[in-house]
């Protein structure tokens, strides 16, 4: 291995470009934060504030202004698009800026300084953004579809939500009750449900999956339908409430919806695969946010414990303080390792390569990055004590917020699967050589 390679150091125009965005916060963002009583969405009046109790626990219009008009001056600024192609206004170039190892380590950066209009990863809002409807609609828009959505998106004008999960089916996405019957003329007619379908509220169209041909269990036969949120058929029939509010995570019914023969999203019975376009680089980027998150616990822990005199001596003199804490940073040092080795190689491959070579490692940095930052939390949450449990310490929103990632991004115990299937070869490079024993 060549000696670049085995360079750990994060490059030095990266680290200028760290330099820059938190230049950008204090300027910008910061004093956005500040003004109007706006921090009432970051203090301890976060969730109050966030959620409209009385209109079934959606956001309230005044927090999703406030996170549009942050997006806008990042966008402005030249922030916001980084990790998207340049013809769409990114900086993601073949010599990696924008790509997986920038990013994983600008969602580190951003989240190990903890709750603000920089940076909510309660909703996916941040100054480097996250875009994984135009990386689908990227790879298998057809001319009109990319036009339509990908520039209407990133201009406001569009609001793309994902409709995959269904109310009898999580995990088992090849298991799907939403079937779509092809008609006479070439058009779709589609029936079933979808739950858990994010964004519902302010969508302007859904991706709908639903199975044209095959039997449960093929993972041919999905395909992807392109559907306007105000087709006749398309029913919000509820908004679940969840451990971290507000909600956006509508229950939505199907019922006899038509769509024209150009509504499908790449080819006919597979989905699947559009379904899978980002997952990795989604699950190496939510890994590092939720390692940023477990170093803000870590560091603000360590904070306390010196400040903090119980019995007249500093409690980070206690020993019972001290080694939980000693692994949970052991812990981090490690897994940023993992990511930013799996991210770079990443990089260096073909997308259509990575699953075979590395989807084992994102898995491990992904499940693994979701855990220690829950547990992070609880252990931030008692070393603080009372502050700890109080709203008034960010603590309980991480833990309750990052609780979630271990069942969505695919669940731990999904991504711990297929760790398994590498290990015992029944997946990746090993398969050959094991299947002989």
């Amino acid at each position: 291995m060549s000696s670049t390679a085995m360079n750990f150091d994060v490059p030095q125009d990266l680290q200028n470009y760290l330099g820059q965005l938190d230049d950008f916060i204090e300027r910008e963002i910061d004093p956005l934060q500040h003004q109007d009583d706006n921090d009432r969405f970051f203090d301890h009046r976060r969730e109050h504030a966030r959620t409209n109790w009385d209109n079934g626990g959606l956001p309230r219009d005044e927090w999703e202004d406030l996170l549009v008009e942050c997006k806008k001056r990042a966008d402005k600024a030249g922030f916001w698009r980084f990790s998207l192609p340049k013809q769409f206004g990114g900086q993601n170039e073949d010599t990696g800026r924008g790509a997986n190892l920038w990013m994983a380590v600008i969602r580190e950066h951003l989240a190990s300084k903890g709750l603000g209009l920089f940076n909510d990863l309660q909703n996916e809002h941040s100054i480097v953004g996250n875009f994984p409807q135009v990386v689908m609609l990227q790879h298998f828009g057809n001319d009109q579809q990319k036009e339509e959505l990908i520039h209407g998106s990133l201009e406001g004008r569009v609001r793309i939500t994902f409709g995959l999960t269904e109310p009898g089916h999580g995990s088992d996405a090849t298991h799907m009750d939403t079937k779509a019957a092809k008609q006479s003329d070439g058009s779709w007619v589609l029936n079933g449900g979808k739950m858990w379908q994010t964004g519902m509220h302010k969508a302007t169209h859904c991706f709908i999956f639903a199975r044209t041909s095959g039997k449960n269990g093929d993972a041919k036969g999905i395909t992807c339908f392109v559907v306007p949120r105000t087709t006749t058929g398309v029913k919000v029939e509820s908004y679940q409430w969840t451990l971290n509010m507000p909600t956006d995570h509508a229950t939505v019914s199907i019922t006899d919806v038509k769509v024209p023969g150009n509504a499908v999203l790449g080819k006919e019975g597979e989905g699947l695969a559009v379904a899978q376009a980002f997952v990795h680089e989604n699950r190496i980027r939510q890994a590092a946010s939720s390692l940023g998150a477990a170093v803000y616990c870590v560091n603000e822990s360590v904070k306390y414990a010196r400040k903090r005199r119980p019995f007249g001596k500093p409690l980070a003199e206690n020993q019972a303080i001290q080694f939980p804490l000693v692994e949970l940073y052991t812990q981090c040092e490690m897994l940023r390792l993992l990511i930013r080795k799996t991210a770079a190689e990443m990089d260096r491959m073909p997308h259509i390569e990575v699953d075979s070579n590395l989807g084992d490692k994102i898995s491990m940095c992904n499940y693994w990055g979701n855990r220690l930052c829950t547990t992070a939390a609880d252990r931030a949450i008692q070393v603080h004590g009372g502050w700890g449990y109080s709203r008034h310490c960010q603590f309980e929103h991480i833990w309750r917020h990052h609780r979630r990632y271990r069942i969505t991004e695919g669940s731990e115990e999904i991504q711990m699967r297929k760790v398994a299937g590498y290990l015992f070869g029944y997946l990746g490079a090993k398969k050959e050589a094991l299947s002989k024993l």
